[in-house]
């Protein structure tokens, strides 16, 4: 050892370094415990599920790695030597600190397991959530699942603010310090009352007049708001709203009521549609198509429930 290494503290740090190179591994240690209750290379190797001679072969690769001769082998059996007795009690302790890990290891992932926060954009929350959150129950039926609601910008906050363990927006792109990968695809459209007089024209709007009117919107931060800023950008950028409103429902109960047109997910105004309650407007020269997907901080991709949940979603057919 130089004296640089021993000033310097280094030499600690590559002993430490290198221990996984001088210490047996665990099977190899639970072989060597199995050998010294049976009495029998054989038995042993049946205890740990391997051959006999690939339980020579570890034994023999164990007493190379440590410099000492462990077992004494003879057609009567096979019977520690005295340093295999010592060696072997050193193992017990070894041994049974790696069970006691994998216990509260055990422990911890039941923890996580039986929890599921989930954070998510009012569209994804109302139309999507309850089909995959169904089949997460039928795979995870002990999972407690939380679901918090609210814009793209808010579902960013929780992730970051570790109030979620998984979340969902639909902006147009992955909010800053997350991570996130597309599940699903969706196109906005603008409706209106069977009563207003967008209901009656035949020609598709152009993006500049529908810039110019003043519109039922969701407030900034939603991702709906989000496409259709940066849709109609090069197009004056959107009047001032004529209501603003914090979720999908009810900016499409004031489309409904007749209140102004509206532009809304088509996730979420199939039923209106249907019942001519709402009346989808033709616009032509603008898209409207956005993504949707699932996001978690940035190095941390989702584990146990929220990996599950995430499978589920990644299921589902995009169009």
């Amino acid at each position: 050892m130089s004296r640089e290494a021993w000033d310097s503290g280094t030499y600690g740090r590559e002993s430490r370094g290198q221990l996984h190179h001088r210490v047996p591994d665990l099977g190899a240690l639970e072989l060597l415990l199995a050998v010294a209750r049976h009495g029998s290379l054989g038995a042993a190797a049946r205890e740990v599920g391997i051959t006999q001679p690939a339980a020579s072969s570890r034994i023999r690769s164990m007493e190379r790695q440590l410099g000492v001769a462990l077992v004494d082998r003879s057609p009567r059996g096979s019977r520690l030597t005295d340093a295999g007795a010592l060696v072997t009690d050193w193992a017990r302790r070894i041994v049974e600190a790696a069970e006691a890990f994998d216990a509260g290891a055990q422990a911890l992932r039941g923890r996580r397991d039986s929890r599921l926060r989930v954070a998510a954009s009012m569209t994804i929350a109302e139309y999507l959530l309850p089909g995959w959150l169904i089949a997460l129950r039928a795979e995870r039926p002990d999972t407690a699942v939380s679901l918090q609601a609210g814009n793209s910008a808010v579902v960013a906050e929780r992730l970051l603010g570790n109030e979620a363990d998984i979340g969902f927006v639909e902006g147009l792109a992955v909010p800053d310090g997350l991570d996130g990968v597309v599940v699903a695809h969706d196109r906005l459209a603008v409706v209106a009352a069977p009563s207003h007089p967008w209901a009656r024209r035949r020609a598709p709007l152009d993006p500049a007049e529908l810039a110019a009117t003043p519109l039922v919107l969701r407030e900034r931060g939603s991702g709906t708001r989000q496409v259709l800023d940066a849709a109609l950008s090069a197009h004056g950028g959107l009047a001032q709203p004529l209501l603003e409103l914090a979720s999908t429902t009810a900016v499409k109960a004031a489309a409904v009521s007749g209140a102004g047109p509206a532009v809304l997910s088509e996730l979420a105004i199939a039923e209106e549609l249907a019942s001519r309650r709402l009346v989808a407007i033709p616009v032509r020269g603008v898209q409207l198509r956005r993504d949707l997907r699932a996001v978690w901080p940035a190095g941390h991709r989702p584990t146990g429930p929220a990996r599950g949940l995430l499978s589920l979603t990644r299921a589902e057919p995009t169009g």
